[in-house]
């Protein structure tokens, strides 16, 4: 398996295709929903077969249901493996969230309780997924709205723990930080000051809107906007403890133009070349 790069990516997305295979992207490497590409064959496996030849490619899932309690989908596991086989994706990642319960399935990433049965579930299902796809996977932290009342682990503890236990990584996602913090009322700062160096292997920027609802002041991760001033507040200060590592731009809603998303990309560039070692002056 190859690496991705400590640069900015974005996410793939097909009406951007024309400009990213005729060479015009000068991002470091690309997202996908594997979920999106579980299909026998046709003109979807082909777009993705040409940009895994150009570029390094993620595979960031949103339907295993890890945090549910339940068995994982054989099958779901079967289409994932097979795109890992003929893919070899530089990295592979999923929510801590569950979207299934005794078959049915919600078209949704729903918030697992952080109790020690929760947690002992969520290490079984990533060892499960590590050991049925033959390489180490990251983890998402997820965002919050309500506090759930059964919680009886801090959400850093419940990620780190999980992480330690399985042998996976954290992917960080600094815009899932700020709006937990917001709804929830917790420090954000002190949070990204917490996180474990040793088990970042990618951060996620995305922009998010505050709900319809005037009568309250709830953040919605809607990844329809562009990264707000208060999240990248929080991606330097990470950057500047941990390094620079492999950051996805989400734009997953009201998606914009290719050049709007190529700029909000090299901002993040701009941000991780401050913070990255330079290179010993040769005497002369």
């Amino acid at each position: 398996m190859t690496h991705l790069p400590a640069c900015a990516g974005v996410g793939f997305k097909a009406e951007h295709a024309s400009d990213i295979l005729g060479g015009k992207a000068s991002v470091g490497w690309f997202e996908i929903h594997p979920e999106n590409y579980m299909v026998a064959g046709g003109p979807r496996l082909a777009m993705l077969a040409d940009v895994c030849a150009q570029y390094p490619v993620s595979m960031h899932g949103v339907g295993l249901s890890l945090g549910g309690g339940d068995p994982l989908d054989a099958r779901h596991l079967a289409d994932l493996k097979r795109l890992v086989d003929r893919f070899n994706p530089a990295m592979v990642s999923e929510h801590i969230a569950w979207s299934s319960h005794e078959g049915l399935y919600m078209a949704d990433l729903l918030p697992t309780p952080m109790t020690k049965t929760s947690l002992d579930q969520l290490v079984a299902a990533i060892d499960t997924v590590q050991s049925h796809i033959g390489c180490r996977i990251l983890i998402e932290n997820p965002t919050s709205y309500l506090p759930l009342p059964q919680n009886s682990i801090s959400e850093l503890d419940f990620i780190t723990e999980a992480a330690r236990r399985s042998g996976c990584g954290l992917l960080i996602d600094v815009n899932n930080i700020y709006i937990s913090a917001h709804n929830l009322g917790f420090d954000a700062e002190a949070f990204v000051d917490g996180i474990p160096v040793d088990l970042v292997g990618e951060i996620h920027l995305a922009g998010h809107e505050r709900d319809a609802n005037d009568q309250d002041s709830i953040l919605i991760d809607t990844h329809s906007r562009p990264v707000a001033d208060p999240v990248w507040a929080l991606f330097d200060r990470l950057i500047a403890r941990i390094g620079p590592k492999p950051t996805l731009i989400e734009w997953d809603n009201d998606v914009p133009s290719w050049p709007v998303l190529q700029h909000e990309a090299a901002l993040a560039d701009t941000r991780l070349n401050a913070v990255r070692p330079r290179a010993p002056e040769m005497a002369s």
